[in-house]
Formats: C-alpha cells, sequence, structure tokens
C-alpha cells in the first residue's frame, strides 16, 4: 500500500471546520473596514500638513517631481500612521521580472548617534532603497558582479500594511532599476505605457470635448485558480514542483456534466473565500465577485475596476494573499494555467478600457452606437491596433504554462481575433459601406414571460472561444494566464493603441487641414481602419479546424508554442514601437526577451527533471510491485496445473505491465538525454526552441504510458493522489 497517498487521504477525510484558523470580518460591513489598511486619501489628510497633501496629489495626477523637503514630511507621516496600526518594519515592495513581488523588510528602530534607540523613516529611505540587482532575472542587464540596482517609490499607488501573522509591514510600491536606470520589473515599463497612451489620446478626445484634461487606463482582472487540500498537494511531488500534476489519469467524471460551474460553494472553500476578502478588502483591494468556475476545485473572485497601475498592484498582491490565506485553511492554492489535464485550465481575463476626468468611458457605445463618433474613433482604433500587432499581444501572453491552456477547452485559441457582437459588426458594416447609420440602441428589451421582468439584451454576446471580445464597455483580453502579471499585456496594449491613436490625429489633421469638416475626417479614416482590420473579426467557434484554416487565409498568426510566439519581439516594427514611444529601450526590451525566454527553459527543466524522478522513484516501482504479485499468482495456478485460460487476464495484465514499463523507462532515458543536450545550448531562443521540440515530445509520452499503468495497477498499490482525489475531495 502507498502510504503517502492513503495518509493524505485520512487526512483529508478527518479535516473538522473547527480545526480552520479562521476569523470573522472586523465588522459585518465591509465598508466600515474597506481600506484600514491602506495609506489612502483621507488618511493623507489627517496626517498630512494641508500644503504637502496637496503636493502630493498633484505630484500624482500629474507625475510631477516631489521635493525632498515634502518627501520627508509625507514620510514621517507615514510611520506615524504604520506605527498606529502596530507596524515596526517597512520596504520597498516591487514586481521583478520573476512574475511575483518581492520585498526587503527594514526596522524603523535605529541608534541614533548618541545610541540610543529611535524609530526613523525620512525621505530617502522612502524615495530610494537598493535591493541587489544581479540576483533577480535581468536578461543580461546585470553581472553578478555588478550587483546594485534601485527601487524608487512610485507615489501613484497608495502604500498599504502588510499583515502576516503576528507582524505588520509597511510596503511601499516602487519601481526596481538597475544602476544605470534600465527597467528590471513590470512596473515601471506600465507606467510609460500609460503616460504615451494618455498623450497620445487627449488630443483626440479633445476633437469631441475640449475639457478633456485625462485619459486614465482602467482594467478589472478576473482570477481563476484550484483549491486542493495540502495534504494530498504534499503528497504529489509534481505539484510541490511545478504547479501542476505531470502525470495522471483523467477522471471518470471531470466538468463533462457541467454541475460545477455557479454551483454551491463547498463549506471550506467558502470559509476561505471570505477570509481571503476579509484581507483584500482591509488593503483596498475592491472584490465583488466569487464563484465556482468550470473544472472540478475550480474557482473565481473579481474586483471593481481600477486605474491600471493600481489593478495590476492589487492582483500582484492578491497571489500572494491566496497563498497565505490557503495556508490557514490547510489548502494550497494553484495558479497554474493548466494543473489538471483534460479539465478547463485557468486564466485571468484582462477588462481593458479608457476613461476621461470628465467622467466618460471612452469605449462606451451609449444609446446610439452608429452615431456615437467619440466612441467609434477609439473603438474603430483599438481594433486597428490589436490587428496590426496581434503577434505582439500574443507574445505579452506566452509561457511555458500557458501554452498548455490556449486553445484547450475554454480558453481561447492561440490565434488571435476581436469579437464584438452582430449589432456593432452592422455598425462598422454600414460604415465602411457608406450608409447613414440607424439609431438602433445598444440595448433591446427581451420579452419572455409576463411574470419575469424584462431582461436588457446586450447587443454585444460573449464568445468564450475569443482572446480579445467587446463585451459592452471594455475589451475583454481572455490570453492571459493566471499565474501571470497583467502588466504584460497591459503594458501592450496601452502602447499599441497609443501608437494607433497618434497616427489617426496626424491623419484626421491632414484631411481637416485639407478643407474637410471634423466628422467627415475622421469618418474618412476610420472606414479605411475599418476595411484593413476585417481580417481579424471573427465571430464563430474559435476552437474549429475551419477557424485554424480561414484565419491562415486571411493572413492571421497561428502560434500555439513559446518561444515561436516570443520572437516578435525582435522584430523591426515592435522594435520601432516600443523606442519611439519610450516605453523600452532597444537594451531593456532585448533584456526582457531574454528573460522570458530563460523562464521557459527553466520551467520546462524542472518539470522534465520532476517527471524523471516520479517515474524512477514512484511509478516504475509500483508497476513491478504488482506485475511480481501477478507473475506470483500466475505461477502458482501453474504448479496446481490449472490450465492456461484460467490465469489468461493475468498473464495479459502483466505483458501490458511490462510493455509501459518498458517504452516509459526508454522515453525517461530520451528525455533525459534531450535536456542535457538543450542545457549545452548557449543561446537562450535557441534552447527554448529545444526544450520545445525535443524535450516536450519525450515528457508528453511518459505521461500516456504512465497513465495507462495507473489504470492496469492495483489501487492499493498507486503511490499517486489521484485525480478524483485532488478534483473532488475538500
Amino acid at each position: 500500500m502507498s502510504l503517502t497517498r492513503f495518509n493524505a487521504l485520512d487526512a483529508v477525510q478527518n479535516r473538522s471546520p473547527f480545526d480552520l484558523e479562521y476569523m470573522e470580518a472586523p465588522d459585518h460591513k465591509i465598508s466600515a473596514f474597506f481600506g484600514c489598511n491602506v495609506f489612502t486619501d483621507s488618511v493623507m489628510q489627517e496626517y498630512l500638513p494641508e500644503d504637502v497633501y496637496h503636493n502630493l496629489k498633484t505630484a500624482i495626477s500629474s507625475g510631477a517631481k516631489i521635493s525632498r523637503e515634502d518627501a520627508d514630511v509625507i514620510a514621517s507621516a507615514m510611520k506615524r500612521w504604520a506605527m498606529d496600526r502596530g507596524a515596526t518594519h517597512y520596504t520597498h515592495w516591487f514586481q521583478p521580472l520573476t512574475g511575483r513581488t518581492a520585498e526587503k523588510h527594514d526596522a524603523f528602530f535605529t541608534l541614533n548617534h548618541e545610541g540610543k534607540a529611535v524609530e526613523e523613516f525620512n525621505g530617502d529611505a522612502l524615495a530610494q532603497q537598493e535591493p541587489d540587482g544581479s540576483s533577480f532575472p535581468g536578461g543580461g542587464l546585470r553581472s553578478t558582479f555588478e550587483a546594485r540596482g534601485y527601487t524608487a517609490w512610485d507615489p501613484s499607488s497608495p502604500a498599504f500594511i502588510l499583515e502576516v501573522g503576528e507582524g505588520k509591514t509597511l510596503c511601499i510600491p516602487t519601481i526596481f532599476v538597475t544602476y544605470s536606470g534600465d527597467a528590471l520589473d513590470y512596473k515601471l515599463p506600465l507606467l510609460k505605457s500609460q503616460t504615451y497612451l494618455e498623450k497620445a489620446a487627449i488630443p483626440v478626445c479633445r476633437l469631441f470635448d475640449d475639457n478633456v484634461n485625462r485619459v486614465i487606463t482602467t482594467l478589472g482582472w478576473e482570477q481563476e485558480y484550484f483549491l486542493v487540500d495540502e495534504s494530498l498537494y504534499n503528497a504529489r511531488p509534481d505539484l510541490v514542483m511545478t504547479g501542476r500534476t505531470l502525470l495522471g489519469k483523467h477522471s471518470p467524471k471531470g466538468q463533462q456534466l457541467e454541475d460545477h460551474y455557479f454551483g454551491s460553494i463547498p463549506e471550506r472553500v467558502y470559509a476561505f473565500m471570505r477570509d481571503l476578502e476579509t484581507e483584500c478588502h482591509k488593503l483596498g483591494i475592491p472584490v465583488r465577485t466569487r464563484h465556482n468556475e468550470v473544472g472540478p476545485g475550480q474557482y473565481e473572485l473579481a474586483p471593481m475596476y481600477e486605474e491600471v497601475n493600481v489593478a495590476v498592484d492589487h492582483n500582484q498582491l492578491l497571489m500572494d494573499l491566496m497563498d497565505r490565506v490557503a495556508h490557514r485553511h490547510r489548502f494550497r492554492v494553484l495558479l497554474h494555467e493548466k494543473p489538471f489535464a483534460g479539465v478547463n485550465g485557468s486564466g485571468k481575463h484582462n477588462n481593458w478600457s479608457m476613461a476621461t476626468d470628465t467622467g466618460k468611458n471612452l469605449l462606451s457605445p451609449g444609446p446610439t452606437p452608429g452615431r456615437n463618433l467619440r466612441f467609434l474613433t477609439f473603438f474603430v482604433n483599438t481594433i486597428k491596433a490589436v490587428h496590426r500587432y496581434a503577434d505582439l499581444l500574443r507574445a505579452s501572453v506566452a509561457s511555458a504554462s500557458n501554452d498548455h491552456r490556449l486553445g484547450a477547452n475554454e480558453a481561447p485559441p492561440a490565434i488571435v481575433s476581436v469579437f464584438i457582437g452582430e449589432s456593432l459588426t452592422k455598425v462598422l458594416h454600414d460604415i465602411e459601406a457608406g450608409i447613414v447609420a440607424d439609431a438602433a440602441g445598444v440595448k433591446e428589451l427581451l420579452d419572455l414571460l409576463s411574470k419575469i421582468p424584462n431582461l436588457e439584451r446586450d447587443n454585444t454576446d460573449r464568445n468564450r472561444t475569443s482572446p480579445f471580445a467587446f463585451t459592452g464597455n471594455k475589451f475583454e483580453i481572455r490570453m492571459v494566464g493566471s499565474s501571470m502579471n497583467c502588466a504584460a499585456p497591459m503594458t501592450v496594449m496601452n502602447t499599441i493603441v497609443g501608437r494607433q491613436l497618434l497616427e489617426f490625429k496626424e491623419e484626421t489633421d491632414a484631411l481637416i487641414k485639407k478643407g474637410m469638416d471634423k466628422d467627415s475626417a475622421v469618418l474618412s479614416v476610420l472606414k479605411r481602419y475599418i476595411a484593413e482590420s476585417k481580417p481579424i473579426l471573427f465571430e464563430g467557434d474559435g476552437y474549429s479546424d475551419a477557424w485554424k484554416e480561414e484565419a491562415a487565409r486571411r493572413g492571421l498568426s497561428n502560434t500555439p508554442n513559446t518561444p515561436d510566439a516570443l520572437s516578435t519581439y525582435l522584430s523591426e516594427e515592435v522594435l520601432d514601437l516600443f523606442t519611439q514611444s519610450g516605453v523600452f529601450t532597444e537594451r531593456e526590451l532585448h533584456a526582457h526577451y531574454d528573460v522570458m525566454c530563460e523562464s521557459y527553459n527553466l520551467k520546462l527543466q524542472i518539470e522534465s527533471r520532476t517527471l524523471g524522478e516520479m517515474v524512477v522513484n514512484h511509478i516504475l516501482p509500483a508497476a513491478i510491485r504488482y506485475q511480481t504479485v501477478l507473475a506470483d499468482n500466475v505461477a502458482s495456478l501453474k504448479a496446481i496445473d490449472m490450465p492456461e485460460e484460467a490465469y489468461q487476464a493475468q498473464l495479459d495484465v502483466v505483458r501490458r505491465i511490462s510493455e509501459n514499463v518498458n517504452r516509459m523507462k526508454t522515453s525517461v532515458e530520451q528525455m533525459t538525454t534531450a535536456r542535457k543536450e538543450a542545457n549545452r545550448i548557449a543561446h537562450a531562443i535557441d534552447k527554448a526552441m529545444a526544450y520545445c521540440n525535443l524535450v516536450k515530445p519525450h515528457m508528453q509520452e511518459i505521461r500516456v504510458y504512465a497513465d495507462r499503468l495507473e489504470y492496469l495497477v492495483e489501487d492499493q498499490e498507486w503511490p499517486l493522489v489521484k485525480y478524483r482525489e485532488l478534483m473532488f475531495l475538500r
């Protein structure tokens, strides 16, 4: 019997709600404690002098520099507020290219020149810190002997207090750069892309409203994840090492009955969700939605929309909170895009839009979208930008883990297309054809039953197979992986739309200078953009083979693996886009590209090593033990002169076990050889290609043989927790 597996199952069976360290919310009304651990506007007004408060607010809204004198005052106020709430340490909280967050804690406590213990935190400590720049992924921007790197305060994202057990730490959101100022993080390029888009969008907005002074990019993410019991998790070496199951026969029941989606939330999971939401609300993360997702053991939560840089910070913070809270509830959170084969993977849908300081959503169609020229301008320019830079948008969500998800079950395909719905498709068709738009509204009423209130039908239906869909007043980027930092695709979206708006304004101005009226000039340019962008508009089933063929005829790329997708970062067009916009220098772009390639290589290296170890240490011994039992049974039956048909079934299983054991062992040896050959390749992208094309196929073969053995070997002998146990035991 496999003691590890069955001890884990016993632990799950004996779980009790009373064992959970669940704490009730501080108050039944969320509004009473929302943001209590955040240095919010109201806290700033309370702790800062009026003039410094106004200077800080101006700096946040305009990007102006904060004086050293004001920085000292702000630092002192942050320290007093944090210590009033029990904080003893502070940290610069940043987002290196690992994909998660980083922090180095320092105590407020220090000794003054007289040796007296005091608490101290000044403007210098607030504005800048110095972590080791060579110990994070840098793509060659820093050598090991060039360790200096800097974190610098980002005032646009509020400071917060992070509670871990009994400890409390003041966290200051920052950017992370090298000694020479190159970006080593996701945050700085995102901030630059926001500025670039805003500068491009304001002049376009003023074609319709002279009062617009700011354009804000907004993001609402939806975070999908799986939960498994910690005992089951610890009994699976692949989950511990890689975050996904490298082996595992499909459960007889998966998601085919569609009974998990929006179903009743299990009690333990519900307790986890409530605890997580409380921690989120204390940190100002406005989560509102929770529900069961499609896959067994899969869930989702989503917040309200926020300015994109704050939304990205909140999502990064959320992933950290999820891990911490899950530990309290004896769970483990799986953020891998495809932890289980054969069921729905997890994404992080990014709902992206633009809004003005006058309170207008630039992607809101209004009651008559065909006559809403401002909406059409931003709507069509976004589609045009995605058509032009589709390969770059695909590359921005590329990773070893997301490769398993794209195109599988409810994930969008690796072909970038845009879904806009029947009504807006007609609007664009009419504009292209020169037909005067009618006044058809965005919404129409559906009379279902006289006893049921009328439902408003949105003119943009949902298409789960579309990687980029318009959903009423925003575009939903469904390709983003659940474990990813949202900043990467958001940086691309801001930059490509900013570039497109600049070109649109230039073309429109040229027509106006020739004597065309403004509205006619705008429509003339939009008409051409609509015609040029038609190949990327698609309303059908993105999973079908027919779409793959049609997409190829339209000239759309299909890049199902990361190494192929990443190559677009080195194209002349992309290099020009980022360098001209100022979002990346050429040096930074090459470095970020190298980091993505190296991340892909390392993840596959870890997976292949883990898989080989699991086969040799777990699967082969179990299969051989059971084979020996059967062989002994056959021998004993032979010894008493039983006819061969009496033990034919046993012989058949013995032969099938032998066949799969031998093939699996050979595949492991071939995988190991391929991995060693790949590791000898110096260039990151060539190594990635080798891992993708030479190592991964062996991993897939090994899984086939191992899953066959799981079916053949007696349940009591199988050493690994099975899919039915991982996904259904709570």
